[in-house]
């Protein structure tokens, strides 16, 4: 393997990031595309950017956000934090006692490393299911989470996601729905009902996935179990901060469902013409996509042997399109842990400067170069890790 750690990921990350400087500094803003549907953005006014201090902004955004935050998810409380990931963190410290076990159902594994890293430090019992038929819940079960939508955008089905709720309901679980992207694919694509609407006691959503938003979360729920949560997380350092709870106001003020809905069109215009040069992409609910595994397949099927690994070759490709397209995809500046399939959001805002044909030749000529440097490790290193 060529990544083998956070380390190199982070590396690799930061290489990205200097990558896309350097495109800004020498083509301007409007020659990067960013395709990763992750993009959100900072909406404010003058007048809201001069009340950012300390304790003047909260005073006058928290109240707005309570009810935004109530309309987009549910629930009778609301609290912002930095991150879905430091949401999980606060809720798994504040409900989960030591030794006792959190279930956590998926639509499709491989789950979200940020449960499983945040058991660990409540020495909590992990157990994930992707099964319906195989949940269970053991006697010192604390905690029940359910994934909304997975990583790579795959959406519960709402009848197991009820079926779940039911269970908890019977042994008094509580039940945090982890629906970072979710909480807009599942409602705004698959017309499903909000979490807290099929019975969930909390959720927890991204307010940059899908929307124009902030790279942030926000929790709703019951207020009692929101107070405890507030309570941790705030001794951790884990809770928005005035200019995040300022941009969360101001993107769900401007979020709307067909932004969504629109970019179907395209990914079905984009599917159609890759079929003739690709043959494992894959839809997703806004864009098209291409998995580990199916992307070396992909490889193989132009006859072409490489010993790099599945995710390795994620990253190169990614690496490529950043590099010679200025394209920006998910595995080439995601946190260490995030899933390495390569996908093209079309709800991106960037997809809109950029026609579905242009597109399709950036895609067919990365791909190109990626099959040249298949099996070069030095190239593929220098690529990885060096920003010129």
């Amino acid at each position: 393997m060529i990544i083998e750690n956070s380390l190199d990921e982070v590396k690799k990350r930061e290489t990205s990031l200097k990558i896309i400087k350097s495109i800004i500094n020498a083509h301007g803003r409007d020659n990067l595309y960013d395709f990763t549907g992750l993009s959100g953005g900072f909406l404010a006014t003058t007048d809201d950017l001069n009340l950012l201090e300390t304790y003047v902004g909260p005073a006058i955004f928290e109240e707005k956000l309570q009810y935004l935050g109530k309309v987009h998810l549910g629930g009778e409380k609301i609290f912002p934090v930095n991150r879905t990931s430091s949401g999980i963190l606060a809720t798994i410290l504040a409900l989960v006692p030591r030794n006792s076990c959190v279930i956590h159902f998926v639509p499709e594994l491989p789950s979200h490393p940020s449960i499983l890293r945040s058991c660990k430090l409540k020495n909590a019992n992990y157990i994930e299911f992707d099964d319906i038929s195989r949940f269970h819940t053991p006697q010192n079960t604390s905690l029940i989470i359910i994934t909304g939508a997975t990583m790579d955008h795959k959406v519960i089905d709402e009848e197991i996601f009820e079926k779940i709720i039911a269970k908890a309901k019977e042994k008094e679980i509580p039940v945090l729905v982890d629906d970072a992207s979710g909480a807009r694919l599942r409602t705004a694509i698959y017309k499903q009902k909000k979490a807290i609407e099929l019975g969930a006691d909390l959720v927890v959503t991204s307010t940059d996935k899908l929307m124009m938003g902030p790279r942030g979360g926000l929790i709703g729920g019951k207020t009692e179990l929101i107070d405890e949560i507030k309570a941790c997380a705030t001794k951790f350092g884990l809770e928005a901060q005035p200019p995040t709870i300022l941009a969360m106001v101001n993107g769900l003020e401007s979020y709307n469902e067909n932004n969504l809905l629109n970019s179907i069109e395209k990914r079905n215009k984009l599917i159609k013409i890759l079929k003739n040069d690709f043959k494992y992409f894959e839809e997703s609910p806004t864009g098209v996509m291409i998995s580990e595994n199916s992307l070396k397949k992909e490889i193989a099927n132009q006859n072409i042997e490489t010993t790099f690994s599945p995710k390795d070759l994620c990253f190169l490709w990614a690496m490529i399109l950043l590099k010679q397209e200025h394209i920006i995809t998910i595995p080439a500046v995601a946190m260490p842990g995030a899933s390495a399939t390569v996908r093209f959001d079309l709800a991106s805002n960037d997809a809109l400067k950029l026609d579905i044909a242009i597109l399709q030749d950036k895609i067919k000529n990365s791909f190109k170069y990626l099959l040249k440097i298949a099996t070069d490790e030095e190239v593929a290193k220098d690529i990885l890790f060096n920003c010129e």
